[in-house]
């Protein structure tokens, strides 16, 4: 028996090394076969570039599997996102059936391993995706039986950073510690696939909305998999996210332009306090301070057709229910207990229009005191609402209960409101409501500020009984509040919306700035100091018709340093000081200093009708004023609105692209203004205006500038001016110019729209003087549109060397005469006249070394020319030869006689908008 034994382990060691020699050897005798057979596999399989540094073949790198690694593995995505990597990683590694191999011949990969990668998944707004790289089997690709197949039973990914980023349905996943066990007959057509996975650090946002962050999931799935539909059905999956177990359920069809979605997401009867685990850190962070009791229900439905090229979406559902909750913070004086929700949202196809909000009963208890509120919503910019509040509480007591951080708050709130009906602005309609808000002793302190708002006290009262402006009565009486040791306060009544009957009295000193800090500590965007001492009392109508020996409006307003925007204007407005004295229906600017950009300017005069203005969309600002101003940057008034892109990169960072969007200077139309203006120094678009005198008129939407004089390159200008704007991308305008004996060359070099309108210029010297009228259109950048330009006028040239004129050139080279290369023009009245991109040009003479030019024909601002010209020869010009310029300006054709080319018209068509090319 001893020896029998021995002889066994004998004949063990001996077949154990023989496997080993054999797990050793057999790669070195099979990798140019797997290898080549893989690459080929490749090839005919994958509509995405494929790049790897080397290949091994080992049994050991996945022991005891035969396993292909591929080292520094990287594979670019389909179109439209063929340059960018759609996975990467150090080393991927296909298993590979031994028993194929040997008795077949054949390289069949049955397992993926894959781990420290990064998968970059991508879907643009059209809903074209970067994973469309398998090429199926209905494409002709080789039936060579040595070419490698796919029969998957199992992938493992380990460790891997998972990126999906979906510009249709704006969602962007990132899972960093990606760890996924997939078995099953993955080679049928229809299977069964069994998942196990872990993700340490997960994040889930949609449209720009982080819900999701830094969540732990752990998941068992079963899903089938339908590959000749590509449709996945998850029939059965238990979900962790941190403590909250959840159930999914549901189906996913990939169409050929969208998805087909039927999800359900529940959790049922589940603990709160685990609920509050899966929510964004914050709350985790406050959860550790806070005791929560109390069992909730959570359903999330998503259900329908995504298809972003048809706009189909499908319907989004949510349910919420919390019953018998208790909150207890560990500062608190009582808990909030008796906690229940019914919260219930329907948002179908997506579209806000149609958003349904149920909360049918939201309550807790603070000791004795109560809130308890039942809010029903329907639509979104109409909504039809049904709110009843209800509440009597402390809010020191609710601050500590709830643990509410970097604020201390106190005082006694009382609410009782009653809502319903439907709110639309347009048509002057609102819900029928009866309530009243009150807040006695009321405390703000945070963190961000060392001081409080203390001595809080609002009572307010609303009602409304027949659902119009017209009924809507809102009573302030009072609000006060102490900061800083001083005072404000309010009373203000409102009647008739409509036709508002107002009565407002508001006393008090405020530091914006630090008000704002008590709230915030970001990006101090609010700043300034505000004294009131005003009454305001009176209506609308009598403010409108002018009745206003019936108002009384009275009281001074300082201001300093208040920062305000507009919808208009791309950049802060900062009034530096300002006094304003109230008398009736004017508004007295006394010394208003203000600052926009570079631009600085000093105000005195009026305002009319700002109380009508305030309280109405549709009433006129008038007012006169008398401005003066060092330097005015009318640049700085152009509207740019940035546009913000976010792409993930590589490590799936959010990077931030600017994309600027130009428009027109937009005049608002509610506006009546005039001012008389000084300006030392005006800059636009490279014009360089000094000693600016004018009458500006704000009216209607349009500017005028009215017997407008300044300095510029050495000359006085004359201007009249109308500009209004039509859209945001086109404006219209119309200007007179009288300049008088300018130098040709400097307004070559300073003035942009003269280089654009006589660009054959470049090289000319001397004196002109200009008396023209041009009106048109203008685009997004606030460049003329060609076509659109008509007017016409004088151009009376004094001592003008035509230097470099490509022309006059051409014609010295035709007919022989060098004194026609570079004449010298004095005295010419040049006439001319634009329409329809083309300049006409009338008629005119000029003497140059004893000759007689003659010139007339069009020319258009693209640069064709169709110019007729007689050269009066010496002596006294009677005798002459005929010529014809045709070509461009840069390369003018020269040929004897008169028949000219005609320069096709461009008319311009009104109703297109035109921007610039991007």
């Amino acid at each position: 028996m001893k020896k029998i034994a021995i002889k066994s382990l004998k004949v063990f060691g001996i077949t154990i090394a023989v496997i080993l020699l054999f797990m050793f050897l057999f790669p070195i005798l099979f990798p140019g076969k797997i290898e080549k057979e893989v690459k080929e596999f490749a090839n005919a399989k994958l509509n995405g570039e494929l790049n790897f540094k080397e290949a091994n073949l080992s049994f050991f790198n996945h022991f005891p599997l035969l396993t292909l690694s591929l080292s520094e593995f990287d594979l670019k995505g389909s179109a439209p996102y063929k340059d960018e990597t759609l996975l990467s990683a150090n080393e991927i590694a296909f298993g590979i059936n031994l028993k194929d191999l040997v008795w077949d011949g054949q390289v069949t990969i049955n397992k993926i391993f894959l781990s420290d990668a990064f998968a970059n998944i991508k879907v643009n707004k059209n809903g074209e995706a970067n994973y469309n790289i398998y090429v199926s089997d209905s494409k002709e690709v080789s039936k060579d039986s040595s070419s490698a197949k796919i029969k998957l039973d199992k992938i493992s990914i380990v460790n891997t950073h998972l990126v999906y980023d979906d510009k249709s349905t704006k969602i962007l996943i990132d899972a960093k510690g990606f760890n996924y066990l997939g078995k099953g007959d993955l080679d049928k057509a229809i299977f069964d696939l069994k998942t196990e996975a872990k993700i340490y650090d997960f994040n889930f946002a949609m449209d720009g909305e982080q819900y999701l962050k830094n969540k732990k999931v752990n998941a068992d799935l079963i899903t089938k998999i339908n590959t000749n539909s590509l449709s996945f059905i998850f029939e059965e999956n238990n979900l962790k996210i941190n403590k909250l177990p959840i159930d999914f359920v549901g189906k996913l069809d990939f169409l050929k332009n969208g998805y087909d979605l039927d999800f359900s997401v529940e959790s049922k009867n589940s603990l709160l306090n685990d609920f509050f685990t899966a929510l964004p850190p914050k709350y985790v962070t406050w959860l550790e301070k806070t005791k929560v009791k109390g069992n909730t229900d959570l359903l999330l439905t998503l259900k329908g057709k995504y298809i972003a090229s048809t706009n189909e979406k499908p319907n989004l559902a949510f349910n919420m229910k919390i019953r018998e909750g208790e909150i207890n913070h560990k500062e608190a004086l009582v808990p909030a207990t008796n906690v229940f929700l019914n919260f219930d949202t329907k948002l179908p196809a997506l579209d806000v229009e149609k958003l349904k909000v149920n909360v049918d009963s939201i309550f807790f208890n603070l000791g004795k005191d109560y809130v308890k509120a039942i809010i029903k919503t329907e639509g979104l910019s109409k909504p039809n609402i049904n709110a009843k509040i209800n509440t009597a509480v402390d809010l020191a007591n609710l601050d500590r209960a709830f643990g509410i951080g970097n604020v201390d708050l106190k005082g006694k709130l009382n609410v009782d409101i009653n809502s319903k009906g439907v709110y639309d602005k347009a048509n002057k309609i609102v819900p029928i409501t009866k309530g009243s808000i009150s807040l006695k002793n009321g405390y703000i302190k945070t963190d961000y500020y060392p001081n409080p708002i203390k001595n809080i006290n609002v009572l307010a009262n609303v009602s409304d009984n027949s659902g119009s402006l017209k009924d809507l009565k809102i009573n302030l009486s009072p609000a006060s509040f102490d900061f800083e040791g001083k005072p404000i306060y309010v009373k203000a009544a409102l009647e008739n919306l409509e036709n508002v009957k107002y009565d407002i009295i508001a006393k008090g000193e405020l530091e914006l700035a630090k008000i704002y800090k008590v709230f915030s500590t970001k990006g101090l965007d609010l700043e300034g100091y505000i004294k009131a001492d005003v009454a305001f009392k009176g209506t609308q109508s009598d403010a409108t018709n002018g009745n206003y020996h019936k108002l009384n409006n009275k009281g001074t307003l300082i201001l300093r340093n208040i920062k305000t925007t507009s919808e208009y204007l791309p950049k802060p407005f900062l009034i530096k000081d300002g006094t304003f004295v109230f008398n009736q229906d004017k508004m007295n600017f006394s010394n208003f200093n203000a600052v926009y950009g570079q631009s600085d300017l000093k105000m005195n005069g009026y305002m009319q009708n700002v109380i009508d203005f305030v309280l109405s969309q549709n009433a006129v600002l008038k007012g006169d004023f008398t401005l003066t101003s060092n330097y005015i940057n009318i640049d700085e008034f152009m509207p740019k609105s940035q546009v913000l892109n976010q792409t993930i990169s590589s490590e799936s960072k959010v990077e931030t692209k600017k994309e600027t969007e130009s428009g027109v200077v937009i005049i608002p139309p509610n506006l009546d203004l005039k001012f008389n203006c000084l300006a030392q120094k005006v800059d636009f678009d490279e014009l360089k205006m000094q000693n600016l005198k004018s009458e500006v008129v704000i009216n209607k939407g349009k500017i005028m500038l009215n017997k407008s004089g300044f300095d510029i390159i050495g000359s006085n200008v004359n201007m009249d001016v109308v500009y209004g704007s039509e859209t945001t991308k086109k404006a219209f305008f119309d200007f007179k110019v009288v300049a008088k004996e300018f130098d040709v060359k400097r307004a070559y070099k300073e003035i942009k729209m003269f280089r654009e309108m006589a660009s054959a210029a470049e090289s000319a010297e001397g004196i002109v003087s200009l008396d023209y009228k041009v009106a048109g259109k203008l685009n997004d950048q606030m460049q003329p549109i060609y076509p659109s330009l008509s007017g016409g006028g004088i151009l009376s040239v004094k001592n003008v060397k035509m230097k470099g004129f490509k022309m006059f050139g051409a014609v010295s080279k035709k007919t022989g005469k060098d004194a026609i290369k570079n004449p010298d023009l004095s005295k010419v009245d040049i006439k001319t006249t634009i329409k329809n991109n083309i300049i006409t040009i009338e008629r005119f003479k000029f003497k140059v070394a004893g000759f007689r030019p003659r010139i007339e024909g069009t020319t258009s601002f693209d640069g064709k020319l169709n110019i007729k010209m007689r050269l009066g020869l010496p002596p006294l010009g009677i005798i002459g030869i005929p010529l014809t310029v045709t070509g461009t300006q840069e390369n003018p054709k020269v040929k004897l006689g008169r028949k000219g080319e005609d320069i096709e018209e461009t008319e311009y068509d009104d109703s297109t908008i035109e921007t610039t090319k991007p």
